[in-house]
């Protein structure tokens, strides 16, 4: 992790400040569940520090799959060095499906928040720490729908008090890279109503997906067993997981 947010701070912003009309993310998780559907955010992981090889299947393509196979929204990793992600395929990709975009990175700087265009952005509550407010206020004022991560009891208050109306529960532990689904069931009770929960990391069967759902989560965030196999059966399969 400590490399990962070096090449973090590293990396440059856009070159001008970007003004982004995002697709409504709550009103697509809301248009899922009206269809009687799971709301799945699919992720685009070419590879990461915690699977194996690496997946050189056009991104494009593998988002509409993912799509067809009834995806909410779509996540995709712009870190490349250790995610294999660009800000290329993901302007590629939000041309190509009319779904909800996330850019998934480590953002640690406002100016980085111009690299590229996208629906959600991630703001992750541990490395931004006392920024987080700013942040969460800097992206809102680009026209981004900032999804604020969380893994611990602190970190939610924090995303809550800057203003969170979208917080992503990491299951996994960024620090020891272990994953244990019961944090989502731990911290879930204390998301606001009016707040809308992501479910993230450690989700792999229908009986996972149901567990997050019983717990609270609104939408779940899947990415390694989705990319593991058919894209469009593995999505179908969980966003069928009534």
């Amino acid at each position: 992790m400590r490399s990962i947010l070096d090449a973090a701070r590293e990396r440059p912003g856009g070159d001008a400040r970007v003004s982004v009309e995002a697709r409504s993310f709550p009103d697509a998780v809301s248009a899922t569940e009206a269809d009687g559907r799971v709301p799945i955010i699919a992720e685009v992981k070419p590879t990461s520090p915690t699977t194996d090889g690496v997946r050189e299947d056009d991104p494009v393509e593998l988002a509409q799959e993912m799509v067809a196979g009834g995806a909410t929204a779509l996540s995709v990793l712009t870190e490349p060095e250790h995610f294999g992600g660009s800000t290329e395929s993901l302007s590629r990709i939000r041309e190509a499906v009319d779904v909800p975009v996330l850019r998934k990175d480590f953002i640690l700087r406002e100016e980085q928040l111009d690299a590229v265009e996208s629906d959600l952005v991630l703001l992750i509550a541990r490395f931004v720490g006392d920024d987080l407010e700013p942040l969460v206020a800097a992206a809102r004022d680009r026209g981004f729908q900032p999804l604020v991560e969380v893994h611990t009891r602190e970190e939610l208050t924090a995303a809550l008090a800057a203003g969170a109306d979208i917080v992503g529960i990491n299951n996994r532990d960024l620090g020891k890279l272990e994953v244990d689904l019961g944090t989502v069931e731990t911290l879930a009770p204390e998301v606001p109503d009016d707040v809308l929960l992501v479910a993230e990391s450690g989700i792999h069967t229908p009986a996972d997906v149901r567990r997050m759902r019983e717990a609270g989560a609104d939408a779940l965030l899947v990415g390694t067993a989705i990319m593991d196999g058919n894209v469009r059966q593995n999505t179908r399969r969980l966003t069928t997981s009534t």
